[in-house]
């Protein structure tokens, strides 16, 4: 599935990364269908989601705390039991 968890990273791992400054985005419990377009790296300060790639039973779980990274085209349903609350970036588009 290549969804990256990097649980309780350090204060100076996150400051090196600017992860407080990147932009922020929250979603209610519920179950979510997205596409990632571009690769994600997002740092969820609130929250626990299952995330189960198209097709498929299985299923990546994370929250509060952990660092992940979501590769570019994974389709997939984002299944939130708890509020989430994340700082996210996407890789910038490669020129062809």
């Amino acid at each position: 599935m290549n969804i990256v968890i990097e649980h309780s990273p350090s204060s100076r791992r996150l400051s090196d990364l600017g992860v407080m400054s990147w932009p922020k985005w929250s979603c209610q419990p519920g179950r979510y269908a997205l596409v990632f377009e571009e690769r994600e790296t997002c740092y969820l300060v609130k929250g626990k989601v299952k995330v189960y790639p198209k097709g498929s039973s299985e299923f990546v779980e994370f929250g509060a705390g952990d660092l992940v990274t979501i590769p570019k085209g994974l389709s997939c349903t984002w299944d939130v039991s708890i509020f989430i609350d994340k700082h996210y970036k996407f890789d910038p588009p490669t020129s062809p």
